[in-house]
């Protein structure tokens, strides 16, 4: 796995965190999921002009819609649902951290202790970084069942996305015009909200333009040139990209057990990335 564009990767996705919860301040989840995954449409039809290719090959389109509705569609509005219901965010990433796990379970049938324990390892330090939105959190039946499913969704998703051959240029416009139909659908489930304004445009644009096109560009390109449990893993250091961010450019200071957290998951991403698939 190249260095460059995973360090870009896990900056990028951390981000994410900041400039949704920024967005969420003046709209609902669901108007903008929509503006972000139109404005990602948007970028994508554009970038595809010169070849004025925008789909998949007609015998791969029913996987390449299949995974983006999981992975993205069903991932993001579940996600959302289960904030909306109560779930604070350490919660919510300590169920979604078990997604490598999953991944190796499923994915490599035969597989050394080594692996199994360093991702365990890494979800214990997952669990020490959003420490603090543990112990606040407060039992949501409904929350904890939207956050199982967009952890199914995720998992079922990128499983999909790793047979999917077709270039990212020609996938992800199909996979975003489905994730916005299916956003569009439940918009009227769901009270709305919207305040336009420069904190609705800017995070709208950030989420649209780098986290939707350019954050996913890199992970379509990780999942396609490495293993798929290693790539998957390389989620436990978003909660704690986004901690780190939070300091530097909010000047919200890491605690002590989210820095020790940071380093438990290092620790057990190189027990990881150091033991070999069979």
């Amino acid at each position: 796995m190249h260095t460059w564009p995973t360090a870009l990767f896990v900056l990028l996705w951390s981000s994410g965190a900041i400039f949704s919860r920024w967005g969420l301040d003046h709209a609902s989840a669901f108007v903008l999921l929509a503006l972000r995954f139109t404005l990602a449409l948007a970028a994508l039809w554009a970038l595809g002009w010169r070849e004025r290719v925008w789909l998949p090959a007609p015998g791969a389109r029913l996987s390449v819609a299949g995974a983006g509705l999981l992975m993205i569609g069903g991932y993001s509005c579940f996600y959302f649902l289960a904030l909306q219901q109560g779930l604070t965010p350490g919660v919510l990433a300590t169920v979604l951290g078990v997604q490598p796990i999953l991944t190796l379970l499923v994915q490599e049938r035969r597989f050394s202790s080594q692996r199994l324990v360093g991702l365990i390892v890494a979800l214990a330090g997952l669990s020490l970084v959003v420490a603090d939105s543990l112990l606040r959190a407060r039992l949501s039946v409904s929350g904890f069942g939207f956050a199982l499913l967009a952890l199914v969704c995720m998992t079922a998703g990128t499983l999909l996305q790793k047979r999917v051959s077709e270039p990212p240029s020609r996938a992800l416009p199909l996979q975003y015009a489905l994730s916005l139909l299916l956003c569009l659908l439940l918009l009227p489930l769901q009270p709305l909200h919207l305040d336009w304004s420069a904190g609705l445009v800017v995070p709208v644009v950030w989420l649209g333009l780098v986290i939707s096109v350019g954050a996913t560009l890199l992970l379509y390109r990780l999942i396609h040139a490495g293993n798929l449990v290693n790539v998957t893993s390389l989620f436990y250091l978003v909660p704690g990209g986004t901690a780190l961010l939070d300091w530097l450019l909010l000047g919200n200071r890491m605690a002590p057990a989210s820095l020790a957290g940071l380093a438990t998951i290092l620790l057990g991403l190189a027990l990881v990335f150091r033991s070999r698939p069979r």
